[in-house]
């Protein structure tokens, strides 16, 4: 599973996000009568776009966050009063809505994003997946337990649900990641809000509609449309009992900055990463050189476990570099719909290529040495070609996420410095060695800081029966994945005896 972040000029300030973290707070707020008139009155609109070709795809107005809480605070109780059979039932129902429309919903998908079809049909086959997956660990983490003792009674464990949770979507993947935060969380008895990006809002309004078609009410699992100020909005909304982020880490940081004063409410942030990969002895270099192009370039980069530096051993350097590069001269960009199917599409929109295109050229005039240029063929369009660049005598190479087809190339000597190297990042997502021995993967594993740490396979694409998410800038120890159970209810103990027995042994008169 991952999660998109702003792409970032390396010089520059962040292209605006997919969304915007909580307002200051500071000022009066006028009575509800007071911000529900202005709010009608001001209401932005709200329009996507295809990137492949600049058209139109959906358009329509911003969401009243005040009424949609409103209405999502009301249906709470009587949902969470369902039995779980009754939950787990209904979203069963939504796996087979999703499989009725998996075409339309696929063609959505591919149309806001820019992904290639086939690319956009795994995402689909990826939300009906995860229901089975999300019922299994909410079993799993999430069970009853009772410890009897004949004279103290009985100590219980079972969860509550925490109540209405906005779930923000990210671009990247805007089906499938906001579905494995909704999913677990209305199985868990809360109700969600759930803003898809700005950018995909088609898609995030279909999948809410095959949720309600499955018997899941409109006000059980709400859509809310919007941008940054409506993301800003949920965040900061008293009625909002968690907010479920997954986005760019200078978003996820303000977020946290914003509810810092309100441990009362449940903060998940799935953030991005500087992953590395680190490529030690192996003779497989053809295996090797898909493993890395599949890792740097699958949704065109832009995958936040996406591997952005390559860390390779001086000795095989040239082998594995010759043998890269020749496979992404291979790889076909082009639209979500061409024939013959290309690899990968267009980055999200023309403010991130621009800002792709801006740091690609920092690190060229800073030391970096071009193995692969970075090629936009239209300067109208964001379509961006693979691209590799050898970063190895930078004094300092900067520590972001650059969200699109860049592939930062570093050459060591020795192991100790290739784990170095995989560490020297703030972020701490996801982390590959590909080649080594037994024994060097175990030292890796042992050294490398990432939530995330894999030996001889990708680094995207994890495993739906796993945690997901790092530490660092890349998450608050609140995984995603498999463990999404856990920050989806709460754990309650109970000390329970049928009729009341105590006694004071000491310290009476």
């Amino acid at each position: 599973m991952d999660g998109p972040a702003t792409t970032t000029a390396i010089e520059g300030a962040a292209a605006p996000g997919q969304t915007a973290a909580g307002p200051d707070g500071h000022g009066r707020l006028g009575t509800a009568a007071e911000r529900g008139s202005a709010r009608s009155a001001n209401r932005a609109e709200i329009v996507s776009f295809e990137p492949a070709t600049g058209a139109e795809v959906w358009r329509g107005k911003a969401s009243d966050i005040d009424d949609v809480v409103a209405r999502a605070r009301r249906a709470w109780p009587a949902w969470a009063a369902q039995p779980l059979s009754t939950r787990m039932e209904l979203v069963r129902r939504f796996a087979n809505e999703v499989r009725k429309d998996a075409d339309k919903l696929a063609t959505i998908i591919a149309r806001e994003t820019g992904k290639p079809m086939w690319e956009a049909r795994i995402e689909v086959e990826n939300v009906v997946n995860k229901v089975e997956v999300s019922i299994r660990a909410y079993a799993e983490r999430t069970a009853q337990r009772k410890l009897d003792n004949a004279l103290q009674g009985t100590m219980a464990v079972r969860h509550k649900p925490h109540g209405v949770l906005a779930v923000l979507g990210p671009y990247n993947m805007p089906a499938h990641l906001p579905n494995s935060h909704i999913v677990p969380a209305l199985i868990a008895g809360n109700v969600v809000i759930f803003k898809p990006s700005e950018k995909a809002p088609a898609t995030g309004e279909l999948l809410a509609r095959c949720f309600n078609r499955a018997g899941i009410s409109a006000a059980v699992c709400q859509i809310a449309i919007g941008g940054p100020a409506e993301g800003q909005a949920l965040v900061a909304h008293d009625d909002v009992d968690g907010v479920l982020f997954t986005g760019s880490a200078n978003t996820g940081i303000t977020i946290n900055r914003k509810l810092s004063s309100r441990p009362d409410k449940m903060v998940v942030l799935e953030m991005g990463g500087n992953n590395a990969m680190v490529v030690w002895d192996t003779p497989k270099i053809t295996d090797a050189a898909a493993i890395i192009v599949q890792s740097a370039f699958a949704s065109s980069g832009q995958r936040c476990t996406a591997v952005r530096r390559l860390v390779v051993k001086s000795g095989m350097y040239d082998a594995v570099m010759a043998e890269v590069k020749s496979l992404a001269d291979r790889l076909v960009f082009g639209a979500p719909f061409d024939e013959p199917a290309p690899f990968m599409g267009p980055v999200i929109d023309n403010i991130a290529a621009d800002g792709l295109t801006e740091s690609f050229l920092y690190l060229l005039s800073h030391g970096g040495r071009a193995i692969k240029h970075l090629v936009r063929p239209n300067d109208s369009l964001p379509f961006l070609s693979p691209s590799i660049i050898d970063t190895t005598a930078m004094k300092d190479r900067p520590d972001v996420e650059l969200f699109g087809p860049i592939l930062q190339v570093i050459r060591v000597d020795d192991f100790d410095e290739a784990i170095a190297e995989a560490n020297n990042t703030r972020f701490g997502l996801a982390a590959s060695l590909v080649g080594g021995s037994p024994q060097e993967y175990n030292k890796f594993w042992a050294n490398t800081r990432a939530g995330i740490v894999n030996w001889n396979r990708p680094t995207i694409s994890p495993s739906h029966a796993a945690p997901m998410g790092g530490i660092g800038l890349s998450g608050n120890h609140r995984p995603t994945g498999y463990y999404a159970a856990d920050y989806c209810a709460y754990p309650v103990a109970s000390g329970e005896i049928e009729q009341p027995r105590a006694m004071i042994g000491v310290g009476l008169r």
